[in-house]
């Protein structure tokens, strides 16, 4: 039988969570403990409503998000939010969140899934963000239109194109989640095609000025690999079951 604290020990190491500095709201590691005992895991992307109850719904005991329950900042526990915790904690439900170790991992990363699933084979990292590189370059020769098209079936939904840069790529960046405003820094990293879940409108207007391939595959989409793998990996080192409970936002 495993335990919370065998899992966030485990995870600590893994993660490299005291290590990695990261947003504050981010607050990676155990945000809500449990009696001790970790039968069925989770893993959602979002900390939420919905993704709580349906933690609880299925007997998990254990669920891991990337987006943890503090991105708000300090918000008064009333109303919704209230109910949430209550709920929570009445279910004796632990809540472990990882956010930027789990984006940079080499392996069970958001990134390196990524990277994985679209057969980009040789990787670097790139992109230096609080003190570690926060994506990976690829470099290869391969059309837009066919990673465009290798994107939509890794993340199973559309995906928008901004083909303002070459038609053969020279230099492939990767970045999950809502690095879009990053494209003027990305660009000056030498990357010709930049991959990312979303951006500001004003993005696709600098992917014009700086020729770049923009691909937007969602915030969502993008960063449901990390979680997905992390719970895996723990459900085979622990010898415990989990599933992934899917709440697109649709960004």
């Amino acid at each position: 039988m495993a335990t919370v604290d065998q899992l966030v020990d485990y995870c600590r190491d893994l993660l490299r969570i005291e290590e990695i500095e990261d947003w504050p709201n981010a607050l990676n590691g155990l945000q809500i403990g449990n009696s001790g005992v970790v039968t069925r895991l989770g893993a959602a992307v979002d900390a939420s409503t919905r993704t709580i109850d349906a933690a609880i719904e299925r007997g998990i005991n254990f669920l891991i998000v990337h987006h943890g329950l503090f991105w708000p900042g300090l918000q008064p526990i009333v109303g919704g939010r209230r109910r949430m915790l209550e709920r929570a904690l009445q279910s004796d439900l632990a809540l472990y969140s990882a956010h930027l170790p789990l984006d940079i991992h080499s392996v069970l990363g958001n990134n390196a899934q990524l990277a994985a699933a679209l057969n980009f084979e040789t990787t670097e990292p790139f992109f230096e963000h609080k003190g570690q590189c926060i994506g990976l370059k690829v470099k290869a020769q391969i059309s837009r239109a066919e990673i465009s098209g290798a994107l939509e079936r890794s993340l199973g939904g559309p995906v928008k194109l901004f083909a303002s840069g070459p038609e053969q790529t020279n230099a492939i960046g990767l970045i999950t989640g809502g690095a879009g405003s990053e494209i003027y820094a990305v660009a000056r990293e030498g990357i010709d095609t930049f991959i990312t879940g979303e951006a500001p409108h004003w993005a696709a207007v600098a992917a014009e000025e700086l020729g770049i391939n923009l691909l937007l595959g969602g915030h969502y989409a993008t960063e449901t690999f990390g979680v997905k793998a992390l719970a895996a990996h723990l459900a085979d080192r622990f010898d415990l079951p989990w599933e992934f409970l899917d709440f697109p936002t649709g960004l």
